[in-house]
């Protein structure tokens, strides 16, 4: 699933950090969905420090990740595992949950909207090489 959500990454560096995160310290968790004998969905969540734009705590849960596979959708199997994810959040002290999505992904935004996520920023970033 984390291939489906990240199609350009490395699938052995996915698995690595996959496994990382299920073996580091505490300050990250994985849920999954599961239904007709099958995980139909997963998020990932993750405490950041540091300042994440929108927020005004420190620190906040983060849904690094959240994949629903597409015949699931719309079922509330997306809904259910950030409700997991806001547990968890809640239960480590944190008082605010963050997200991020690509400006041009509607189904994503749709998807935060949904679940009670409201939008805070629009960013662009920008590179420009100087070698």
């Amino acid at each position: 699933m984390r291939s489906a959500l990240w199609p350009d990454a490395d699938a052995v560096e996915l698995d690595a950090e996959a496994h990382a995160m299920l073996e580091g310290d505490g300050d990250a968790a994985a849920f999954v969905a599961e239904a007709g004998g099958g995980v139909v969905g997963m998020a990932e969540a993750s405490l950041r420090r540091e300042y994440v734009n929108g927020t005004g705590s420190s620190p906040v849960g983060f849904l690094e990740g959240w994949y629903v596979v597409p015949a699931w959708r719309g079922r509330g199997v997306g809904r259910a595992l950030v409700a997991a994810v806001e547990e968890w959040t809640r239960a480590q002290g944190c008082g605010e949950l963050a997200s991020d999505a690509l400006a041009d992904n509607r189904a994503s935004l749709a998807a935060h909207a949904a679940c009670g996520f409201e939008q805070t920023e629009r960013v662009v970033y920008f590179r420009k090489p100087v070698r």
